[in-house]
């Protein structure tokens, strides 16, 4: 078993790929759908040398298996959000201070000190439903703030917006969290002129609203909350750590996490920085379940290693991932 001190300590790229390797060789050992995975596509686990050589398992597997990499009580099961009728993933995390350490000590690289910030979350989405991780996190920064102006909001905009002011002009450091089409929502029942308050979106119109554009959605946030810049957050259910976006539209990992892009027409071959290909994340804080995940996601990485999504691929010809299903 890898110690997660060593994970969360993990200061240099020599560092990240020797206990990436470590974690590879403990979940395929400990880890019976990541095992046969593996196998199907006849791995030799004793060549694998290097992050380009592991296996990264579809993303839909957390939909149809249970994946864990160990037999300790569940303590969490996250779901993801869905239409009525379809089926969710669900990341069984089997010791939840895990994810604790992992989003806490990645806000505080990105943010610094959460008790410096009233942490306003307009989440509505996920409140009305169970097992949302983000809400997990969200609710414990909350706490954490220690601030008692810090709280979720439903569909009370007319007293998040006079907080909201209130606020700003007092000179408080506010963060407002929010899913996208909420955030829509509240500007354009009241434009602000904001100074104080850093505004982080979570993506996602949930069938609320037509999809736009990063940009165009960003040009109107800007223009709706009087800031200079939105700030974003990629995470999902399967992963237990977040990277974000200060404003560019260029997401960063905190050190125990890392994108690779794959070709989207040959999923065990990757492509250079600043060409488009499908989302493969490690994630070693996902140590009890599968650190290595082929996403849904399309994006680029750049030069600096800060990569952008760009979309998803269609969700009736993901290629690469077809072959994969046991």
């Amino acid at each position: 078993m890898i110690p997660t001190t060593n994970i969360f300590a993990i200061s240099n790229q020599k560092q990240f790929e020797k206990i990436a390797l470590k974690v590879f060789r403990f979940q395929y050992e400990n880890n019976l759908v990541y095992q046969e995975f593996c196998d199907f596509l006849k791995v030799d686990i004793q060549k694998v040398k290097s992050l380009s050589q592991i296996p990264f398992l579809p993303i839909q597997f957390f939909k149809s298996h249970q994946v864990v990499s160990n037999t300790d009580a569940i303590e969490e099961t996250f779901t993801s959000s869905g239409t009525t009728g379809m089926i969710t993933s669900k990341h069984l995390v089997t010791d939840a201070s895990i994810y604790e350490e992992s989003y806490r000590k990645s806000f505080s690289q990105f943010y610094g000190t959460i008790e410096n910030y009233v942490v306003l979350a307009l989440l509505p989405s996920y409140l009305e439903r169970e097992g949302s991780s983000l809400i997990y996190m969200v609710e414990d920064l909350i706490a954490l703030s220690n601030h008692p102006e810090s709280g979720f909001y439903l569909h009370n905009h007319d007293e998040l917006i006079t907080k909201l002011i209130a606020l700003d002009k007092a000179g408080q450091n506010v963060i407002l969290i929010g899913v996208t089409y909420a955030l829509l929502d509240l500007i354009e029942k009241h434009p602000f002129q904001l100074q104080n308050t850093i505004i982080i979106e979570t993506g996602g119109m949930k069938g609320k609203r037509k999809e736009i554009i990063r940009e165009e959605l960003h040009e109107q946030l800007c223009k709706g909350f009087g800031v200079t810049a939105i700030h974003s957050e990629y995470g999902m259910t399967e992963l237990l750590s977040q990277a974000y976006s200060l404003g560019n539209g260029a997401f960063e990992c905190p050190s125990w996490m890392q994108i690779l892009i794959r070709d989207t027409e040959d999923a065990l071959t990757y492509i250079q920085n600043g060409k488009t290909g499908g989302i493969n994340v490690i994630d070693l804080a996902n140590i009890n379940s599968c650190s290595f995940i082929a996403t849904q996601d399309l994006g680029k990485k750049n030069p600096n290693n800060s990569f952008e999504v760009l979309g998803r691929f269609d969700n009736s010809d993901i290629r690469g991932c077809n072959l994969m299903v046991l």
